[in-house]
Order: structure tokens, then C-alpha cells, then sequence
């Protein structure tokens, strides 16, 4: 199948996959995505946490014949596959890196659509924009600038782009709002933690979409109220980017009306058009 629309290909990718018997099972217990709501269509956001509730490893994860399949950062890949096996005890899984490395994906593409085991629709984006990722295959327009900007602007985070591995917690790269964290499945690993900012109500630091009157500076540049840091940035992609931010900071600055900048520029911070958080309340602990 020939990709047409548009479309990129992805570099520098790895898939791992978790087949057998017990390999649901086995998975569902140590990652934070609920897989007995993932669809034979679907891809979801996932990670696997330290047990203080922080990101160490995230991919993206769908069906295959008989298992899971993990979609990740290429340099994360061999790490991962070793922490599942010492997680994995007596399971009957098996854990291997697969041999395929071409991945496309496609969006706002009708043509991409057709149903396929190697088509899967990408669960953090709207349905409206038939975001899907293609296993196998390469696609002639490769628009990975393109591919960025959806990502931005619909304030989709992931490890190695936009954020360092075990310094985010779930709710700080908003994988609570896009099915990539279970609160109601059980136990998995960190689940405490993340549990407790969730019923609690104590997640602070979220991922905004940066927007500016001219370009961003580069990824992880402070952003500064006052020359007092609030948050950085991550990904950018000309006057757009990712930002992880104190909320709470942000909206004194918005009280205020003081300028958040990054570095020389000013930016407006906004929450990702799909997420459902909030601004806190203003004074509210």
C-alpha cells in the first residue's frame, strides 16, 4: 500500500514484543495503560513507572497475533526489554525486539484508513483527525515537520522529544488525559503514587501548548515569570511548542498579567484542545 495525504515516517523507533500465553496479563500488572480497553484497532500511550510514580520507560502500545506490541524510542529499547524480564518472573511471556523498523503515520487521510493489522488509530488525537500509525510500510510524503506540529498543538508529549526519563510523572505530561494511565484497573507499578495525586487532586505541573508572535528557542529552555522558572520547554516546531509548566504559577501570571517568556520571547501557554484539566482556582492550596 501506497501512503499518499499526509504522512510521515518515523526514525529511530523500536518495537518490543510481550507474545504468549500470559502476556496480557502479565503486562497489565506492570504498565499503566488498561488493556482490556484496547481495541484490535487501537494504540494507546502507556509507561512503565519507578515505583516512586515517575516515567522511566513510555511507548505506545497495540494488538498483535497472540500479544502486545510496544512501539518506543529506539534508545530506550534494550533497557525496557530488560526491566519487563526481571519483572516477568514465571509468566508464560516472551519478550523479543522485533526484526521490523518501518513505521509510518498518517492523518487527516482517508486512504490510510483501510483496514489493516498493520493500520492502528493513534488513541491521544481526536477520532475527527484519523491519526494512524502503519507498521511496515513507508509513506512517499514525508512530512515529519507536519507530524510535529500535530503533535504540539494537540499538546501530545513523549519521552526523548520533549521530556527526560524519570523526572515527569504521568500527570506532568498529561497521560491521564489521553488513556495513557488506568486509575480503575488495579495495581501497577507507581500506582500509588499516581493514585494519590489523582484522587488527591495535587498534580501541579501539566504539558501546555507554547505559542508566540515569532519562533521558540530551543528544547529545554526555562520559561520565567518574573526570572522566576516555572516551567521549560519541550519539542519546538517554529512559534509552537510543548511546555511542562507549574499551573498554579501560570495562573498568577495570568492574574497578574505578567509575561511568561522563554528565554528573550514572550509565549501565551493553553491548555491541549482535548485535555479536560483545569486552571487552579486562584489562593486554592
Amino acid at each position: 500500500m501506497t501512503l499518499s495525504g499526509k504522512s510521515a515516517n518515523l526514525e529511530n523507533r523500536a518495537l518490543v514484543l510481550v507474545t504468549g500465553e500470559e502476556a496480557e496479563k502479565f503486562l497489565q500488572a506492570v504498565i499503566t495503560t488498561d488493556l482490556s480497553s484496547l481495541g484490535a484497532d487501537e494504540l494507546k500511550p502507556g509507561a512503565l513507572l519507578t515505583p516512586q510514580g515517575k516515567i522511566m520507560f513510555d511507548f505506545l502500545v497495540s494488538r498483535v497475533e497472540n500479544g502486545l506490541r510496544l512501539d518506543m524510542p529506539e534508545e530506550i529499547a534494550e533497557s525496557l526489554m530488560k526491566r519487563l524480564m526481571l519483572y516477568r518472573l514465571r509468566s508464560k511471556a516472551e519478550i523479543t525486539q522485533s526484526s521490523e523498523s518501518l513505521i509510518a503515520v498518517s492523518w487527516q487521510d482517508t486512504f490510510a484508513s483501510s483496514q489493516s493489522d498493520s493500520s492502528k488509530r493513534d488513541c491521544r488525537f481526536p477520532e475527527s483527525l484519523n491519526v494512524r500509525r502503519i507498521y511496515g510500510q513507508q509513506c512517499e510524503e514525508n512530512n515529519i515537520e507536519g507530524w510535529t506540529a500535530l503533535r504540539i498543538t494537540n499538546g501530545i508529549a513523549e519521552g526523548s522529544n520533549d521530556f527526560a526519563y524519570n523526572d515527569l510523572f504521568p500527570h506532568d505530561a498529561n497521560f491521564d488525559q489521553f488513556g495513557g494511565v488506568s486509575f480503575t484497573k488495579g495495581c501497577f507499578i507507581g500506582q500509588e503514587v499516581v493514585s494519590r495525586m489523582q484522587h488527591r487532586g495535587t498534580a501541579r505541573r501539566r504539558a501546555m501548548v507554547a505559542s508566540s508572535t515569532s519562533n521558540l528557542p530551543e528544547k529545554g529552555t526555562a520559561l520565567t515569570v518574573s526570572a522566576r522558572e516555572i516551567g521549560n520547554l519541550g519539542e519546538t516546531c517554529g512559534n509552537q511548542a510543548i511546555a511542562f509548566v507549574r499551573i498554579d504559577r501560570v495562573q498568577d501570571a495570568l492574574d497578574s498579567q505578567t509575561p511568561i517568556m522563554a528565554g528573550e520571547v514572550e509565549v501565551s501557554l493553553t491548555i491541549p484542545p482535548t485535555a479536560k484539566y483545569t486552571m487552579p482556582i486562584k489562593d486554592q492550596e
